[in-house]
């Protein structure tokens, strides 16, 4: 029987990518006792980035918000690889967005709404999270958008 995740998934025509393997020395997630909280999810589709560069600058709103919804199904191709069900998920606790952008670009929370809606979307009511969206100089391999979640899980 698919899962209501699942079919949204579907409905939304997403496929959910291997999770990405660590590029360096951490691991893409941790487990502590109900908490699941993965590493810096950056807008990679296909093995490469969706935009690059900076908002205000180089990638516009819209690119950054496409970025962003990017960072957040990576977010859900970990905590799949980590629990092996997506059913497993409560709630999504909090999502931390940083967004590269030029000094003065001031719309990150918009750019951020590319995640969140898509969390909602996909997650329903278990998608409704706190977040902080903040704005950084650059972010590895000149990507736009990076995010980290914490998820509550079963």
């Amino acid at each position: 029987m698919t899962s209501t995740i699942d079919s949204r998934l579907n409905d939304l025509g997403i496929t959910l990518p291997v999770a990405a393997a660590p590029a360096a020395n951490y691991v893409p997630f941790a487990r502590s006792g109900s908490l699941l909280l993965t590493s810096g999810q950056l807008p990679l589709a296909g093995g490469k980035l969706v935009h690059t560069g900076l908002l205000g600058v180089d990638v516009d709103l819209a690119q950054g918000q496409e970025a962003a919804k990017a960072c957040a199904i990576n977010i859900l191709a970990q905590a799949k690889a980590a629990l092996g069900d997506l059913e497993k998920i409560e709630r999504i606790v909090k999502i931390t967005v940083f967004v590269a952008s030029s000094s003065n670009f001031t719309e990150q929370h918009l750019v951020a709404n590319g995640a969140s809606d898509l969390l909602v979307a996909v997650l329903g009511d278990k998608g409704r999270h706190a977040r902080s969206a903040v704005g950084t100089a650059v972010l590895p391999l000149n990507a736009p958008v990076e995010i980290e979640a914490i998820i509550e899980v079963r």
